[in-house]
């Protein structure tokens, strides 16, 4: 690694990052909750991420100090439009890196879903854009999704077989088709990969 690249800047910079792990589970518990029941409360949020309400109560308050969590007219918890603006940040960045893990690399569904999880506050936003766009190049170009499915097949070790992939979709060459389905994945639960552990 360069030496550039290895000074402590690097890291003092992933350990003050803005946007925690466990934050980001909970503003997007608090926007899935809204979308499916109209409402979001404490002990809603506590059961959604599998944690005490004593739990959820503080690290929602904090939440509420950097602005990103407030009240409805009825008292219930609802995100800030800075607070919404991260969790759809969040979300779209899960669903993107799931994809190239699984549709592209062949990784395992539950491994890649697990990843993604922990990468998904954490990615850039230049770096998310290239993968989204690296991708939608497979999806259109037949013959280059062809050669890279040989290269990651050659390079994987004797006897392993990879995971049915974005190789296997059929149309998936399609230029005016629609991004692949795994970049909305339909999940029973958006923490199920990897609950948080709440600072």
């Amino acid at each position: 690694m360069p030496p550039q690249n290895n000074d402590s800047s690097f890291w003092r910079a992933y350990e003050e990052r803005t946007l925690t792990h466990s934050a980001a589970h909970y503003l997007t518990a608090i926007a899935r909750l809204r979308q499916r029941h109209g409402y979001a409360r404490v002990t809603d949020v506590a059961a959604a991420l599998r944690i005490s309400r004593g739990a959820a109560s503080r690290a929602i308050t904090q939440l509420k100090e950097r602005g990103w969590i407030g009240e409805d007219p009825r008292r219930m918890l609802e995100l800030t439009e800075p607070g919404a603006e991260l969790a759809r940040g969040v979300e779209h960045n899960y669903q993107v890196i799931q994809c190239f893990l699984e549709e592209v690399l062949g990784v395992a569904h539950e491994v890649a879903c697990e990843d993604a999880c922990k990468l998904e506050h954490l990615c850039s936003a230049p770096t998310i854009g290239a993968l989204l766009s690296f991708i939608r190049t497979l999806e259109g170009n037949l013959p280059l999704r062809g050669r890279l499915q040989e290269w990651l097949r050659a390079a994987l070790p004797m006897g392993t077989d990879p995971a049915p992939g974005l190789f296997d979709q059929p149309n998936a060459h399609d230029p005016a088709a629609e991004p692949p389905a795994a970049l909305t994945p339909q999940r029973k639960d958006f923490h199920d990969s990897c609950p948080p552990n709440p600072r």
